[in-house]
């Protein structure tokens, strides 16, 4: 079972697509992205030049593709999307490259996990778009050299530190998405309901904001199972009663902790004392990728005030105690 409170994209967000705002002065939050990218945008078109290509970097969940399809539309341009992984050699970077027309947006998700070999393919394409290749084998290859039509390459990533220094450089525009606050949330579940034509109160509104994690990509998908409840109990109106009952039974607690955050801090907790122990135990000890604690789990923990990160490895704050209502015994052992 996929976790609720993962803001990475899974096969049940296929919804996401028909309540996404189409055009910049529709989406809501991260306004300085969205004051500076409306200039920028506005600059190309004055000029009738292609936009400079956009890097966006943040966490999972926080409306990345979703700007990347707004500055297609804006431009009044075609968008090609791909990803990183999907790219594992230079005949699928070919292929759609070969494809775009002046003025078009490609978007390249987990921009970060692109094969270094294809990289050096791809700056050549974003400097002077030209497409360098090479076909054939041992003494029958043969460079070749392509003209690409300008256009706008769109790429996102969560681990903006992967990157490499030659790729970001050749980014004219690089924006770090933030996590939003419960009043854009809230905003963003009533525009979710509007759209979905499933009536919200403005305090259940408020409360399923305060148990999104900061996330768009988790409001929308708890909004979804809500009004699951609210159909069944209560006549199909989201009302707080509707929304608390529902949350907790998803056991989403009021500071939109879950299962899985209670079971990390539990584990520092009662395996190491609370800490600090390192990333690689932590993992061993919860069963999980080291990587997914560091991008799934921590983020939100650490930006709560649950965990901190020391010389010595993560430690679990007084606050996480309180919450987990365990007693804090620092020094017993």
């Amino acid at each position: 079972m996929e976790r609720i409170l993962d803001a990475n994209k899974d096969t049940d967000d296929i919804y996401e697509e028909s309540i996404r705002p189409s055009m910049l002065n529709e989406y809501i939050g991260q306004t300085e992205v969205k004051e500076n990218l409306d200039i920028f945008m506005k600059a190309a078109r004055m000029r009738d030049e292609s936009l400079d290509h956009v890097l966006l970097y943040g966490p999972p969940g926080l409306g990345k593709t979703t700007l990347a399809y707004i500055i297609a539309n804006e431009m009044g341009s075609n968008i090609k999307v791909t990803s990183g992984p999907a790219i594992e050699k230079s005949g699928d970077l070919a292929a759609v490259l070969s494809t775009l027309e002046p003025g078009d947006v490609l978007f390249i998700d987990e921009i970060h996990r692109i094969p270094r070999f294809i990289e050096e393919i791809l700056y050549s394409a974003m400097e002077d778009y030209k497409l360098d290749i090479v076909v054939g084998t041992d003494s029958s290859s043969r460079s070749i050299q392509i003209d690409l039509p300008p256009f706008t390459l769109v790429g996102a990533t969560t681990r903006a530190g992967d990157l490499t220094g030659p790729l970001r450089d050749r980014f004219g525009i690089i924006f770090k998405l933030n996590y939003y606050t419960i009043e854009e949330l809230t905003d963003i579940v009533k525009r979710t309901s509007r759209v979905l034509e499933s009536p919200i109160d403005e305090e259940a509104a408020i409360e399923l904001a305060k148990r999104s994690r900061g996330t768009p990509r988790i409001a929308n998908r708890l909004f979804k199972r809500i009004r699951d409840f609210a159909l069944v109990l209560g006549g199909g109106n989201i009302d707080l009663e509707i929304a608390t009952l529902a949350l907790d039974k998803l056991k989403v607690d009021k500071l939109g902790l879950d299962a899985t955050d209670y079971n990390l801090l539990k584990a520092i907790i009662e395996k190491f004392n609370g800490g600090p122990v390192g990333i690689e135990a932590i993992a061993s000890a919860v069963g999980e990728e080291q990587t997914t604690i560091e991008d799934v789990y921590e983020p939100y923990l650490l930006q709560n005030g649950f965990i901190k990160r020391t010389p010595r490895g993560r430690v679990v704050t007084e606050k996480a105690y309180a919450h987990l209502g365990i007693k804090h015994q620092e020094g017993l052992f």
